[in-house]
């Protein structure tokens, strides 16, 4: 069967895989030889959407971007309308009032699911060069972007995107990574694309209070290798840097070059080093 080109991502995202499918589709098996498909890091989904296996569970810590692909999935007629009114507020004072709401807990709360989505998925598109980033509190903080016509309803694609969640088996969670592939059994797999490593913190890692720091680049590579001795097949996406090639050295990353357009610094643009790592046949 043909995909249909408008199921991607209806999201930006730092470290987003949409102009890495090409390199990346050889580290992911065919939808034959895999059972569920997980992806604890979902992000805006570019893979997940990609080769679109029949079953899979998607996940993210980060629950207002989980509570987005719940609503495009159920509620779609109700949160199309919303978008089409955002699509009006293309400007600076709208933007950080609707910015702002988060600073308001009372406010914040009020809000129904579809609004959150349709908020969400506004200051997205409208904020500066697509980067998603919160504060230690977890508001979002990312200036306006000035955009002149940024794709706030994108309804084909929404529409599209809807229907896939909707033909096949998607199950949605807002777990600990760990705790989401708990479940994995030998013929399953797993493809990791955790915040990247970075020792000087030039990357982008700010998607949520709390950061990715070494600590659990280490338990993230402590749940690879349990899944390696369940005969669970993974692939994971990281930064080439040297203590991400140490950490994974017994499964011999593979060096990839990417274009990153996303990051708050102009100079951490463009081409950039990552690795790909893969556990098939590797030593348990």
């Amino acid at each position: 069967m043909t995909k249909n080109p408008l199921v991607r991502p209806y999201l930006k995202w730092a470290g987003g895989k949409g102009q890495l499918k090409g390199d990346l589709k050889d580290y992911f098996p065919k939808k034959a030889d895999v059972g569920t498909y997980y992806e604890p890091f979902i992000g805006a989904g570019a893979m997940f959407f990609e080769h679109g296996y029949e079953k899979a569970v998607i996940n993210d810590t980060n629950s207002d971007l989980m509570t987005t692909y719940r609503i495009v999935k159920n509620n779609l007629n109700e949160l199309i309308p919303k978008l089409k009114e955002y699509e009006k507020k293309n400007n600076g004072s709208d933007y950080y009032v609707i910015r702002e709401q988060d600073r308001n807990k009372r406010i914040y709360d009020s809000l129904s699911d579809v609004e959150k989505t349709a908020r969400f998925i506004y200051l997205n598109k409208t904020c500066y060069n697509g980067l998603y980033r919160v504060n230690s509190q977890g508001h979002f903080n990312t200036p306006f972007g000035n955009y002149k016509n940024p794709a706030i309803c994108n309804e084909n694609v929404l529409s599209a995107v809807s229907k896939f969640l909707n033909e096949k088996d998607i199950k949605m969670e807002c777990k600990d990574f760990e705790e989401c592939v708990k479940k994995c059994v030998e013929g399953d797999f797993v493809y990791f694309d955790p915040p990247y490593h970075s020792p000087d913190n030039t990357n982008f890692t700010g998607y949520q209070s709390g950061g990715f720091n070494e600590r659990e680049q280490e338990r993230l590579f402590n749940v690879f290798k349990k899944l390696t001795n369940k005969g669970v097949k993974c692939t994971l996406s990281n930064a080439s840097t040297d203590f991400i090639n140490k950490l994974y050295q017994e499964y011999e990353p593979k060096e990839i070059k990417a274009s990153r357009q996303i990051n708050s610094d102009p100079n951490g643009r463009g081409l950039v080093d990552e690795v790909v790592v893969i556990n098939w046949g590797a030593k348990k």
